[in-house]
């Protein structure tokens, strides 16, 4: 059996994979918007929860994207590093208070604002970056296709969209391919040769999966130009299920996700809630 794919759909089914594609992705784009929105504590907790919940319900395991999560969770470590290292009293200037915590060399003070700033920002990843995870995993490619047409995007941009998430599995299993290939013929891309070794052999692995899979897109491209695509107006989608109640409720939820945070906007008077004030 071959491994699973790092991020793909994930064929196991749970009370997210029976909504339809639509449904999702308005309760996905409100996640997004509504985090971009606002820097409330509160909501982004709630956002959060919401992520564990929808996340449980999914039945879509850790391990499944456990690749794909921890490189976000690298990712979130480094940007909190780069934040204190360039602009570490950023909190202090935001909220107009200083609390310091401890002292450290230079303008390195680790402060109360500080903290919680990088807190907010941590936050976002844990708002945001689970709810898109899921879409893509609970979400089939046509049916991501079928849902971006309902909502008004042109037929050819939705269907190109799932061209490219439907390959995503293929590329990975190329790539596992060529490199098992590559190192049968003795050039090592594994943890034991050296950084600069494996760099010089993965381009041995990349620039074959580069041409395959450029050849693979004038295929595919060519085959459909024979069938006359993109020369209608319109389209049938063969994966297009109808709206019911439960669909609905997740778009109300979604759209609750944005007005939620515009509405702290005017309550907090700005886009942080700042614990320190009075």
């Amino acid at each position: 059996m071959s491994p699973a794919p790092l991020l793909g759909y994930v064929n196991r089914p749970g009370w997210l994979h029976t909504v339809t594609g639509t449904a999702k992705l308005v309760l996905v784009v409100g996640a997004v918007v509504g985090a971009m929105i606002g820097f409330d504590l509160r909501y982004l907790l709630a956002l959060c929860a919401l992520s564990v919940v929808a996340w449980v319900v999914s039945r879509v395991r850790l391990r499944d994207l456990a690749a794909v999560l921890w490189i976000i969770l690298a990712f979130m470590v480094l940007n909190n590093l780069l934040i204190f290292a360039f602009a570490p009293g950023y909190g202090t200037e935001l909220f107009g208070t200083r609390h310091v915590l401890l002292d450290g060399p230079g303008r390195w003070d680790v402060t109360a604002e500080q903290l919680y700033y990088q807190l907010l920002v941590t936050l976002k990843y844990g708002a945001v970056l689970p709810s898109v995870l899921l879409f893509i995993a609970t979400t089939r490619p046509p049916e991501f296709a079928s849902s971006l047409h309902r909502i008004g995007v042109p037929y050819r941009v939705a269907y190109a969209v799932s061209l490219a998430l439907r390959y995503i599995p293929d590329v990975q299993r190329e790539f596992r391919t060529i490199s098992q290939a590559q190192q049968a013929r003795g050039l090592d891309t594994s943890s034991r040769a050296s950084i600069p070794v494996r760099v010089r052999n993965l381009v041995s692995v990349l620039l074959p999966l580069l041409l395959g899979s450029l050849e693979r897109i004038e295929t595919v491209s060519t085959a459909m130009e024979l069938r006359g695509f993109g020369r209608g107006r319109g389209r049938t989608w063969y994966d297009l299920r109808p709206l019911r109640g439960r669909d609905a409720a997740v778009m109300l939820l979604g759209v609750a996700l944005v007005v939620v945070p515009a509405v702290l906007l005017v309550v907090d008077g700005g886009r942080y809630w700042n614990v320190f004030a009075g």
